[in-house]
């Protein structure tokens, strides 16, 4: 609904037979065009003792977008919006400039007065006449349909955010329920195992040998941490694209926690009679960041490289300590490779290789992934790999005392 002092004409206003010429005043609050406009104000008062128009004020800062309608560079600015065509005068010399058109612009409007009377014979003759309607109620109408627009395509841009939320939502309880089946099954079977076979009388296992236990229980131990990166990847990423994400670096030997991952992941290589090749520096100094955060970007990377590695095929552990300051480490397959057209994309959110759409996974991986790295100051990037593949390469602060 417009303001009464916005672009509504009151009714004591003249109509197009009464002032033909209509001008709207562009306006804005700096000190420095203050006195400016009220000279222009000023003048057209003036004017308007002799001659009868329609003049609206508008304030830019109030309604910006009447401003980019009429393609405004600069206010203060006078236009003449009837009769047609439009005209823009600007600058520091406005009144000087209206002295010069004000002649030229009561000949239009006489012009167009008289046009209206030449209709209106027409009209009485063939016993109809078409009024047609104030610019400056149009310009309001314009304005109001402009807003509602934008209003309409933001709408538009929430509703399509929140379908695609909706999709990923329903994908990821699918995935999640399949994700979830193998580490559960394998937990149960392994705890289920230690409790049939254990003697509550006796306080010992009847037919497991302690280095089964051991497995059984590192098995189940195993699985469980699976359950729980899952869910915790899940949570991370529906907190959306927050950048200060929170962590809590200390002294971290990446070597040793690398091996702790791989091990973790044997079963997963030994099922496909994958090949683990390292190569990590003896001298290799400890870095600085969260443990926690960094096991969930070796356990991702590790996970698409089985993942993406075919049979009998060959994943390489490497680091390289670049510089004083950054230690880099490095994760490849011999797998299908990343186009280069995409290996920017694959570390956005949900982005998922149309090749990739059928294999199991959230598409937020690689996401998270970024994202730790990047809160400690690092960088992740990916590569062809030479003999076919890729290498996901990222860089961490050394350790600094």
């Amino acid at each position: 609904m417009l303001k009464q002092d916005y672009m509504a004409v009151s009714q004591d206003q003249p109509t197009y037979s009464e002032a033909p010429l209509q001008l709207l005043l562009f306006v804005d609050g700096r000190p420095k065009s203050r006195q400016q406009v009220q000279r222009i104000r000023a003048y057209l008062k003036e004017l308007k003792a002799e001659y009868s128009f329609e003049l609206q004020i508008i304030d830019v800062g109030q309604q910006p977008y009447l401003a980019e309608h009429f393609k405004l560079v600069a206010t203060p600015a006078l236009l003449k919006i009837h009769p047609e065509p439009q005209q823009t005068l600007t600058g520091s010399n406005i009144i000087a400039q209206l002295k010069s058109w004000w002649p030229r612009w009561q000949a239009a409007a006489a012009a167009f007065i008289k046009l209206q009377e030449d209709l209106k014979d027409i009209a009485d003759d063939n016993g109809y006449l078409v009024r047609p309607q104030s610019t400056i109620r149009s310009v309001a109408i314009s304005a109001e349909l402009i807003k509602l627009s934008d209003e309409i395509f933001h709408l538009k841009q929430e509703q399509e955010k929140l379908k695609e939320q909706l999709q990923f939502k329903d994908r990821v309880i699918a995935m999640l329920a399949h994700d979830l089946r193998n580490p559960l099954t394998a937990s149960s079977i392994a705890i289920e195992t230690l409790q049939n076979n254990f003697d509550v009388e006796n306080g010992k296992f009847k037919t497991l040998r302690p280095g089964m236990v051991k497995h059984l229980l590192k098995q189940a131990r195993a699985q469980t941490k699976i359950i729980d990166r899952m869910v915790a990847d899940l949570l991370q990423v529906g907190r959306g694209n927050d950048t200060n994400l929170p962590i809590s670096p200390q002294k971290l030997e990446l070597d040793k926690i690398s091996l702790e991952v791989l091990e973790e992941l044997r079963d997963r290589c030994i099922a496909k009679s994958q090949k683990i090749e390292t190569d990590i520096p003896n001298d290799l100094p400890s870095v600085y960041a969260d443990p926690e955060r960094i096991r969930q970007v070796l356990v991702n990377l590790l996970d698409n490289a089985i993942k993406y590695t075919p049979n009998k095929g060959v994943i390489s552990l490497s680091a390289l300590h670049r510089t004083t300051q950054k230690v880099q480490f490095s994760i490849a397959d011999n797998g299908p490779g990343i186009p280069s057209e995409n290996r920017d994309r694959i570390f956005e959110n949900h982005y998922r290789l149309e090749r990739d759409e059928s294999k199991d996974g959230y598409g937020i991986g690689l996401s998270l992934c970024q994202r730790i790295i990047r809160a400690h100051y690092g960088q992740i990037w990916v590569d062809s790999n030479p003999s076919g593949g890729s290498w996901f390469h990222f860089t961490l602060p050394v350790y600094p005392f």
